[in-house]
């Protein structure tokens, strides 16, 4: 059995929960990306405010090693939808 999850401290509700990208209508879409809350305040400390991973992981109250797999993890789904032109759910 593992180690019970600690909460974490997601500081942003975004104004928009949704991004579909321009053009193509939504039959020609490949899928849709989920970007969790976790995610979504993780990518704006480090990115919008700045943040170094450690000030970062503290104001969410995590880990490091844990802001940075859960950046790594945003970085690497918004790039996904980007290039393959999939949609974008918040939350």
């Amino acid at each position: 059995m593992g180690r019970p999850k600690i909460k974490r401290t997601c500081c942003c509700a975004p104004s928009c929960k949704y991004f579909k990208p321009e053009g193509p209508s939504k039959k020609g879409l490949s899928g849709v990306i989920n970007i969790g809350s976790d995610e979504l305040t993780a990518l704006k400390l480090h990115d919008v405010e700045g943040l170094r991973q450690k000030e970062a992981s503290t104001k969410m109250n995590i880990s490091q090693p844990t802001f940075a797999r859960i950046l790594a993890s945003a970085h690497q789904k918004l790039s996904s939808a980007i290039i393959k032109g999939e949609e974008i759910r918040i939350g």
